[in-house]
């Protein structure tokens, strides 16, 4: 029997998991196609000043490869890529990957159930397998805020910092209070010379129980690599505690609403900052962030918040809807990513010419996250409804790695298959999880979870156990399975190749 092959967009977590599952069942003819210079995927891309993980390391990485050398519990980008790097090494798994590789179209051939892949250089891929894991924080947001061309300084995002550009004895206008700018605000505000920050909305912050692992400890995660796991499994029960009050509105995560209020009136004294930083949205409506140092970052002398919206942007700065004009010789954009546009701008056709956006024009949906009805062999790492609010998404990835091989075992017992969600399966699914989304704490507020309908796209209402217990075995019964017209020929790489991939 021969090996299905498998292409795979995306060399983060994602890509790299999935990789790894592939492997341990045997399957060799992978290829992984990433538009970076290198691996990484948003732990490559973001490197603003002070970018970080709010999930402990121990949990956030891959189970098979521990890291006893974490420097901190809360690890920061550059130790994240080097982790990622160091597993890629350690796996042979660079050989697999072609870099500089931006994928703009895919098509499914009924003919021959094969998938085409073509790129921004005009270059074209085959293979019977197609994975996206492109991740939903990839693309950066920036409002389309009048006069936004107008400015005659420097702008940038925070996913795109451009450290060319000197900030110190600067005035620096941020625009956004999210997850990025937690971090970065903190980072810069004792270097500017004058720091504006608009907030549409402050954020929920709790205490970041942070810590350095000192010598010490790494020598014990060495030698007892049963004290790193417990604590993995420690940070995993907090975080599916904390999941259930997320999902279940009835509690609204009161405890950690009382936990984020004292923090705010522990580190800010004066009432009227006080005020402006209180969040007007239940706890857990929108992300809820670790930092100890923010709040004492905005409280500085130099720092001003502006609560009162956005007019325009203007070549000397930017004016509030007050009137009043914030001068500013640079503008940073925090204002996150298009969370819920997934897989563009990719044009992904599936049977019938049928594009992905056709398919998802009330909104993304997929059978578990993974697979959509009419897109046979396409699978989806990260895809809809499988974001968490609170825990490791690197658990998540596992789990749809692990269902993803258990499909591609069913095209080596029998090469040339097709295989798609029955529509049926996947509306009934989808419906299921709307239901109980529409009563969680994220149905309250507008926030980067849901889509221009309202719909919640991106979210998984459940523990990663429940998602795991859903996903570790796969059901025939709900997927469709059907012959190609047409078997090509196809001879399996040896172990270890690069992939049967066709380009031309």
């Amino acid at each position: 029997m021969g090996q299905p092959s498998i292409m795979i967009i995306g060399a983060g977590f994602g890509g790299i998991t999935l990789a790894l599952e592939l492997r341990r069942a045997g399957l060799t003819d992978i290829t992984i196609l990433e538009k970076g210079d290198d691996v990484g995927g948003v732990w490559r891309v973001n490197t603003y000043p002070g970018a970080a993980c709010d999930v402990p390391s121990p949990l956030y990485s891959i189970s098979t490869e521990p890291n006893p050398e974490w420097p901190r519990r809360f690890s920061e980008q550059p130790d994240i890529l080097a982790y990622l790097r160091g597993v890629v090494a350690d796996h042979g798994l660079r050989r697999l990957i072609r870099f500089g590789v931006e994928v703009r179209t895919a098509e499914f051939d009924e003919q021959t159930n094969r998938w085409s892949v073509r790129t921004a250089d005009g270059e074209v891929f085959e293979s019977d397998v197609l994975v996206t894991a492109v991740g939903q924080l990839s693309r950066p947001a920036i409002p389309a805020l009048p006069g936004r061309d107008t400015f005659a300084g420097e702008a940038f995002h925070s996913a795109e910092w451009d450290h060319d550009i000197p900030l110190a004895g600067r005035r620096v206008a941020v625009i956004g209070t999210g997850a990025s700018a937690i971090q970065f605000v903190p980072a810069i505000a004792p270097v500017v010379g004058r720091l504006t920050l608009f907030q549409r909305s402050a954020p929920w912050i709790l205490p970041k129980p942070d810590t350095e692992y000192r010598p010490w400890h790494h020598r014990l995660f060495r030698a007892v690599p049963a004290a790193q796991r417990a604590e993995r499994l420690l940070t995993w029960g907090v975080f599916e505690i904390l999941t259930v009050a997320l999902v279940d509105t009835k509690s609204r995560g009161r405890l950690a609403g009382r936990l984020a209020r004292r923090h705010l009136e522990r580190q800010v004294a004066d009432p009227v900052l006080r005020a402006a930083l209180t969040p007007d949205h239940e706890p857990g409506c929108k992300r809820m962030l670790l930092s100890d140092d923010y709040y004492p970052a905005v409280a500085r002398s130099n720092v001003e918040v502006v609560v009162d919206g956005i007019e325009r942007i203007e070549p000397e700065g930017v004016r509030a809807s007050d009137g009043t004009l914030y001068p500013a010789d640079v503008i940073v954009y925090g204002t996150g990513f298009a969370a819920t546009e997934f897989l563009a701008p990719m044009t992904i056709r599936g049977r019938g010419g049928l594009t992905l956006a056709e398919a998802w024009s009330d909104g993304a949906q997929a059978y578990l996250g993974m697979t959509t009805a009419g897109f046979p062999n396409l699978f989806m790492m990260y895809g809809p409804n499988t974001n968490l609010g609170s825990g490791s998404i690197v658990y998540m990835l596992e789990s749809q790695a692990r269902h993803i091989v258990g499909l591609v075992q069913w095209l080596i017992e029998q090469p040339g298959l097709a295989v798609e969600v029955d529509a049926g399966v996947e509306r009934r699914f989808n419906e299921r999880i709307q239901r109980r989304l529409a009563t969680s704490v994220w149905s309250l507020c507008a926030s980067w979870y849901r889509s221009a309908s309202g719909k919640i796209t991106t979210n998984w209402p459940g523990t990663v156990t429940a998602y795991r217990h859903r996903t570790r075995r796969v059901d025939r019964r709900d997927y469709r399975i059907t012959a190609t017209r047409t078997v090509p020929a196809h001879t399996p790489p040896a172990p270890g190749a690069a992939g049967s991939h066709r380009s031309r």
